[in-house]
């Protein structure tokens, strides 16, 4: 029993070494003009080109040939994800984007889409 009790010690112990010897998540540098608390849409696929929007807060209107987007937002509960309505001439998308880094997904080539709307939520679903 007590050679039990021993091994099972020892195996929790190696467990919480892994655990604590895990990396965490690290953050994406800031992008360019997209500072931290920031959602910003760029002209080109994998967040280049031309910065074509930036907001801290929430937004709607009509931004065309949206190559693709980050959420460079802060840790905030309640609303630190995106939640972005984007569509092409035939069909509207919204998806919800964590903020930088992760743990999900927090930036997204949406190639030449139409951004219309950018909602700042909780948790995504």
């Amino acid at each position: 029993m007590r050679k039990r009790v021993v091994s099972t010690l020892a195996g929790a112990a190696a467990f919480a070494g892994v655990i604590a010897t895990a990396p965490a998540a690290t953050a994406e540098p800031n992008l360019p003009d997209c500072p931290k608390g920031y959602f910003c849409a760029y002209s080109e696929p994998d967040q280049r080109g031309t910065l074509l929007m930036r907001t801290a807060g929430d937004w709607s209107g009509e931004i065309h040939s949206v190559g693709s987007v980050f959420n460079n937002g802060y840790v905030f509960p309640g609303a630190d994800h995106v939640e972005l309505t984007y569509g092409y001439t035939t069909f509207t998308r919204v998806i919800c984007l964590h903020y930088n880094p992760g743990p999900g997904e927090y930036k997204a080539n949406i190639i030449y889409a139409t951004i219309g709307k950018v909602t700042w939520r909780g948790e995504c679903s």
